[in-house]
């Protein structure tokens, strides 16, 4: 067996594997990257890019639909669903080569594909050959999680993985979890023209500000996705040719019947067949424990993304790849930062967020101050006809920005001046004074900061102080 002493050794080619392996050869580290599956992880070909790209196939077809408002007669839209199927993989083919073995030979990465098994502490087998690096990188990610209910081994069902395979529009689409996953793909589907049932134990989208998850909600009623919250599945079992699910409400059972199911009810890191045990790593069902600086209980070995624990976005998993590069290479104690991580859940109207929500900030103890400003104040919004939503704001007395909120438009671009001030410390003054261009919906952000200045601005001290001026000559 042949043996390898690289400087840095990624297990897993996902967002934040790719990222630190790039960056490590490139910087003039020794480094082998492990993969025994797709180049490019979750993110590229089942989870951002396949799902965003199925999102603005949805949306194109109900922007035909809704024409009639702007003077446009338009006919209901044919929707040929292999055709979309054939849009996902273009768009996830057109990004598979800066992901793939070849680029990342070409960039010095020594590629194996296989899957990694520790030994011991410092040494790893993977396609014949031992492995011993000096740092390791676990970037392995995770999965949909698989939820223990009754006869689910006897039916046919999708997750992430396996649903932008279907060449063949769903009639009746089940979604089992109301979080981002099953929102997105749930209305992304009943955009493209099939039936939607949306089952959630607790509330859709209950990680986000309830005030405006309610806006996304009203636009999943209005778009005809049959909404079942507070339901606990009991039972699922073959119903001809696709599957019934069995619901306890409080009003008692019922039972739906649709032609696919899918399974979006959260997801599990990674960490199995990995010899983590032999490698002294800790870990639990959340994921491989680490430190601030992404080092786990074996200081060799750090790890990164999804399957480190904590927010699951790809953005976060690139934010991991700094931290490690930072560590491991240059040995900078660098830390993850938490207080300003945005998430977008890209629905129609979108729902981005970053810091603390009000109940966050009020169960924190945090005396607050509540920001908003409603999209149909926003004359861009009106001319387009998008003006459901709000941007709300979290702000100390003294006018430190603590979280924001945005539901609307773009609401995922819109949130990126709010993260920015987050990351830099700036008050609530420095958004209220930017000059926004007129007429764009960012102007929301403006005035809901400006609204923060607005009772001391037209208040009765303001106006004895104008009229004691224009009495000076």
């Amino acid at each position: 067996m042949k043996t390898l002493e690289p400087d840095i050794c990624v297990i897993g080619a996902g967002s934040a594997g790719l990222s630190i392996a790039a960056g490590a050869s490139q910087m003039g580290a020794q480094t082998v990257l492990i993969e025994k599956g797709e180049m490019g992880g979750d993110c590229l070909n089942y989870g951002c890019v396949p799902s965003k790209a199925l999102l603005v196939a949805g949306r194109a077809a109900q922007a035909w639909r809704q024409t009639a408002a702007f003077g446009i007669d338009s006919p209901e839209p044919t929707v040929d669903f292999p055709r979309v199927h054939a849009h996902v993989r273009d768009v996830i083919d057109g990004i598979a080569p800066l992901d793939s073995v070849e680029r990342f030979t070409g960039l010095g990465v020594d590629v194996i594909k296989d899957k990694a098994v520790f030994q011991d502490g410092r040494t790893l087998v993977a396609d014949g050959a031992r492995i011993r690096a000096k740092r390791f990188v676990v970037a392995t990610g995770s999965r949909a999680s698989i939820p223990p209910i009754e006869g689910l081994d006897q039916v046919a069902y999708l997750t992430n993985e396996t649903v932008f395979s279907l060449t063949e529009r769903p009639e009746h689409l089940i979604v089992i979890g109301g979080g981002p996953i099953g929102s997105e793909l749930g209305q992304a589907f009943r955009h493209l023209g099939a039936e939607v049932s949306l089952v959630e134990m607790g509330s859709i989208l209950q990680n986000d500000d309830p005030e405006l998850a309610e806006v996304v909600r009203r636009r999943f009623v209005e778009d005809g996705i049959r909404l079942y919250e507070q339901a606990k599945v009991s039972r699922v079992a073959a119903a001809g040719n696709g599957v019934a699910v069995t619901l306890e409400l409080a009003g008692g059972e019922q039972r739906i019947e649709g032609s696919h199911l899918l399974l979006a009810a959260g997801r599990q890191p990674t960490v199995e067949g990995l010899g983590l045990e032999a490698a002294g790593i800790d870990y639990d069902r959340r994921g491989i424990k680490t430190d601030a600086r992404l080092r786990t209980s074996n200081k060799r070995v750090y790890a990164a993304g999804d399957v480190a624990g904590g927010p699951q976005f790809t953005h976060m998993a690139g934010h991991h790849a700094g931290v490690v590069i930072k560590n491991a290479l240059f040995r900078l104690p660098a830390k993850v930062e938490t207080k300003a991580v945005p998430w977008v859940t890209y629905t129609e109207p979108e729902l981005a967020h970053v810091g603390l929500t009000e109940a966050m900030a009020r169960t924190a103890g945090h005396q607050i101050t509540i920001l908003r400003w409603d999209f149909h104040e926003n004359d861009r919004a009106r001319a387009e006809r998008q003006t459901e939503g709000l941007c709300k704001a979290v702000i100390t007395p003294k006018g430190k920005i603590l979280g924001a909120s945005i539901v609307g438009p773009q609401a995922g671009e819109l949130i990126q001046p709010w993260v920015l001030a987050m990351s830099n410390g700036l008050k609530i003054s420095a958004m209220a004074q930017v000059i926004a261009p007129y007429p764009t919906l960012g102007e929301v952000s403006k005035r809901a900061a400006g609204s923060f200045y607005t009772p001391k601005l037209f208040g009765e001290r303001t106006k004895k102080l104008v009229r004691f001026l224009l009495r000076l000559p």
